[in-house]
């Protein structure tokens, strides 16, 4: 069912994204052996795509994809390539998306070198064709997306992430990106400014939704499957465990922070943490919360003038909160 999902909203822009697909292929291309080895194993292992989508996507809102769409669309994929194998490096991953990661297959050194030229890349094709406008959209989205990553840092040493803290983190670290996305598609077809605003400010409502999902992933149940404790067991503080925690007596909030805050928990542990953030309907309150997102990227969606449909782009919110993984 998902792929039936992923297929139709492709379907309108299948051609574009085969286009795409060469062009960046071709953008990443090296004369060194060992990095054309590696920018070919990073080709190969693609993701959803959802990002370069949301290029098209909200380019053919407003007109016809053009060279500047499919520049757009390699930049957003160039530098969201880039902050990946570096976060790889960072986090000591051995896997991305079922694959090994690069910093496994060719060691740190090599990760971070890799990381370094994608961003260059990324940065060269668009000065090179004067894309000074997609540039900043993008620049501004990394500079919060590293904000945003380090607050969190910060706020996991200190165990004291509230609810305003939390939406702040995601925001710059995954709504950034998912409004630039929309904002650089936009703009490669249509000059308005005011239209250009909206169509971020939709961007980084979906961006929320898709991190609130994300999140959920975390503690599962009917709607988003098994729980995995990943976040519990990094000491990350999401929303379902915040809300919990708002909720429970000054006892509780101690001894659920205290094994919260232990390096190693065991499976008895992260259970007695998901078991808490069920009983205060914590799970509920953070599905309503991206319900709430996702209705506001969908009124900007249907209240901006396009010139083709958006039923397609209504589809991509909507699988953003009803995927499985």
């Amino acid at each position: 069912m998902k792929e039936d999902i992923l297929s139709y909203i492709k379907s309108p822009i299948q051609e574009e994204l085969q286009i795409f697909e060469k062009k960046f292929k071709a953008s990443v291309k090296s004369n060194v052996s060992l990095l054309d080895t590696i920018m070919g194993y990073i080709v190969k292992r693609k993701g959803k795509q959802m990002r370069p989508i949301l290029v098209l996507h909200c380019a053919k809102l407003f007109g016809d994809i053009n060279e500047t769409t499919y520049r757009g669309a390699s930049l957003v994929e160039l530098l969201h390539t880039a902050t990946l194998v570096h976060d790889d490096v960072v986090d000591e991953s051995n896997l991305r998306r079922g694959f090994f990661s690069i910093n496994a297959l060719w060691k740190n050194k090599v990760a971070v070198l890799v990381g370094d030229y994608l961003l260059s890349k990324g940065l060269l094709l668009s000065l090179k064709n004067k894309d000074f406008q997609s540039l900043e959209i993008l620049s501004s989205a990394v500079e919060q997306m590293s904000e945003g990553e380090l607050l969190q840092m910060e706020k996991a040493r200190k165990l004291d992430i509230t609810e305003e803290i939390y939406f702040d983190i995601i925001t710059k670290k995954t709504a950034s990106l998912i409004a630039s996305c929309c904002g650089i598609g936009a703009f490669s077809t249509s000059k308005d400014n005011e239209i250009l605003k909206q169509v971020m400010i939709m961007g980084e409502a979906i961006g929320v939704a898709f991190q609130i999902k994300d999140d959920l992933f975390d503690y599962g149940d009917n709607k988003v499957g098994k729980p995995t404790g990943i976040d519990i067991i990094e000491k990350k503080m999401t929303l379902p465990l915040i809300h919990a925690l708002n909720l429970s007596t000054p006892s509780e909030k101690r001894h659920i922070l205290k094994i919260l805050n232990k390096d190693k928990k065991t499976k008895n542990e992260i259970q007695e943490i998901i078991t808490f953030v069920k009983s205060k309907e914590g799970i509920q309150y953070a599905y309503n919360k991206m319900l709430e997102y996702k209705k506001i990227s969908e009124e900007i969606l249907y209240s901006i003038p396009t010139q083709h449909s958006t039923e397609y782009l209504a589809a991509l919110i909507n699988f953003v909160i009803e995927r499985k993984r």
